[in-house]
């Protein structure tokens, strides 16, 4: 029996972040054709069944589009059953968007509801509420000769969470007999021992819709074998685009030619694919008077990539010592912003690079921190 474990598609996400126009258009269309591809996938490789461990959706608004094509991908398929654990971010609106729930279409609620995937095999879920997230680890009751599946939504932690957060207790869960625990929530990869019996997975989420989210994306792919009541596992990288954030040390860098330079070689020796989207952060310590145009570096690269933004976090460095004698217009002012005892090192030294910018008739760029 072969499986999906898959979470966190936030499909119809607004994708607001990053993109605009036809781009956030045309991602939000891949997420979609993301999840219709995973089905095909499901069809090539004879996969039984797709749990879906939360946040099949975004927000509990879900476009006509998103609605029809999840619901074709389950009644066009109907010799696969999907196990459908609403998350923190699904609501009602897909399922009342149905006329009539489809035969393949499994659901789960507020208690555990287990289901017979074959005389061996058991899958078992609970969607956690503040109401139910500390009572469903003591009635939770598995057949220990059986090959036991659990699926639930939420962040692990390694006790059950004091207050009103809504967890899921690990330590909870040892020992009750469970195989693979198929978990969303978290957003990436992750899969560990849970006891001596089984393991604990999220998967990730399908698409990586932010640079929080870079890296691999995919699902996982369950084998069971039944004789040996046994339970494999392959990670299955599957997103269309990934997300890349790469920092880039300027120290030294004193025009936008020799940051543009560094830059180049950064991503050459990375060599990220033009169909990916690239996060590049600017670090280091540069001149007072380094000129960077990061406008200029962004037109300069943007068009290797499907996006491309550019973050300057480089500080600035200053050798007040320089000025201290200086009998320029430029000297006197630096002296007079390093005496204002009012004003944090930080705000001074962006004071000061602002003021030789403007004393030296340069357009004053906008810093990252001010």
């Amino acid at each position: 029996m072969k499986l999906i474990h898959c979470a966190d598609l936030h499909l119809d996400s607004k994708l607001n972040a990053n993109l605009e126009g036809q781009k956030k258009r045309e991602r939000k269309a891949e997420l979609l054709n993301t999840f219709s591809r995973m089905v095909d996938y499901a069809v090539e490789h004879n996969v039984d069944a797709i749990i879906i461990a939360g946040d099949l959706f975004d927000t509990a608004t879900i476009s006509v589009t998103a609605q029809n094509t999840v619901k074709a991908a389950i009644v066009s398929h109907p010799s696969i059953d999907f196990y459908y654990l609403k998350g923190n971010h699904d609501a009602d609106g897909f399922l009342e968007h149905l006329e009539m729930i489809p035969g393949n279409l499994k659901l789960f609620g507020d208690m555990w509801t287990e289901y017979t995937l074959s005389e061996h095999v058991s899958l078992s879920g609970v969607e956690l509420s503040r109401d139910n997230a500390g009572l469903i680890y003591g009635s939770l009751v598995l057949d220990n000769d059986k090959v036991n599946i659990v699926v639930l939504h939420g962040q692990e932690h390694a006790y059950q969470a004091k207050g009103k957060e809504v967890t899921i207790s690990i330590s909870d869960l040892k020992n009750k007999g469970i195989d693979y625990l198929a978990l969303g929530h978290v957003h990436s990869y992750k899969q560990e021992k849970l006891d001596r019996r089984g393991v604990y997975c999220y998967c990730g989420c399908l698409e990586g819709r932010g640079f929080d989210e870079c890296g691999e994306h995919g699902f996982v792919l369950l084998t069971v074998d039944e004789e040996k009541r046994s339970v494999s596992t392959e990670f299955v990288p599957f997103a269309k685009r990934l997300l890349h954030t790469l920092e880039i040390d300027i120290t030294g860098c004193l025009e936008t030619a020799d940051i543009s330079e560094r830059i180049r070689n950064v991503l050459d020796e990375d060599a990220i694919p033009a169909k990916d989207l690239v996060k590049l952060v600017l670090t280091g310590s540069v001149d007072v008077e380094c000129e960077k145009d990061i406008g200029v570096l962004l037109k300069r690269f943007e068009d290797e990539f499907y996006f491309l933004k550019i973050y300057d976090e480089t500080k600035l460095a200053i050798d007040f010592n320089a000025f201290q004698y200086d009998e320029s217009l430029k000297g006197e002012f630096v002296r007079s912003v390093m005496n204002d005892e009012g004003l944090s090192l930080d705000m001074k030294t962006e004071i000061i690079r602002c003021g030789i910018f403007a004393l030296a008739g340069e357009e004053i760029g906008e810093s990252e921190n001010y």
